[in-house]
């Protein structure tokens, strides 16, 4: 498994620029991870680290969430153990204008700070709805990043 862990870890490096991902290679990696057969044991073991990216611990707990079912309260007790609960991410979606009497209106930004906590509990299904399906439909484009310390237009902003 550890092998198996290598590549995804090093898929997710190649594909990440300046602490950020697009979400197709985001789900590529979740993906990765389901057809490598990872088990929850696994996961915790290589995905939530607090040694690692913020990013592949989010990968991690999707994957854990979504894709393995696993209940609840050991994702949140596997995150308070690894120390790793109160680590955030930033979920940034371009959703497409919509008409307004004829007329297109400007696209808008989205841009959620969430605590990995937070999104285990499904606290916030919103940014779990888009992370799960990605770009479709209205939803023009989606990065995760790690949240900054410094501000700006770009980043998210910790309220």
């Amino acid at each position: 498994m550890a092998g198996k862990a290598a590549f995804v870890l090093d898929f997710v490096e190649r594909r990440s620029s300046i602490n950020s991902i697009e979400v197709g290679y985001y789900l590529k990696a979740v993906e990765d991870l389901y057809s490598m057969q990872f088990g929850f044991k696994d996961i915790k073991m290589f995905f939530l680290r607090p040694n690692i990216s913020v990013i592949l611990n989010l990968i991690g707990l999707h994957y854990c969430v979504i894709w393995l079912c696993v209940p609840i309260e050991d994702v949140i007790e596997a995150l308070i153990d690894c120390k790793i609960s109160e680590r955030e991410v930033c979920v940034q979606w371009w959703k497409l204008g919509r008409w307004f009497s004829g007329f297109r209106l400007r696209d808008e930004l989205h841009s959620r700070s969430v605590l990995l906590a937070d999104l285990a509990t499904l606290k916030d299904e919103e940014v779990l709805s888009v992370l799960k399906r990605g770009a479709i439909h209205e939803v023009l484009r989606v990065r995760i990043s790690a949240v900054k310390s410094t501000l700006t237009s770009w980043t998210c902003q910790t309220a």
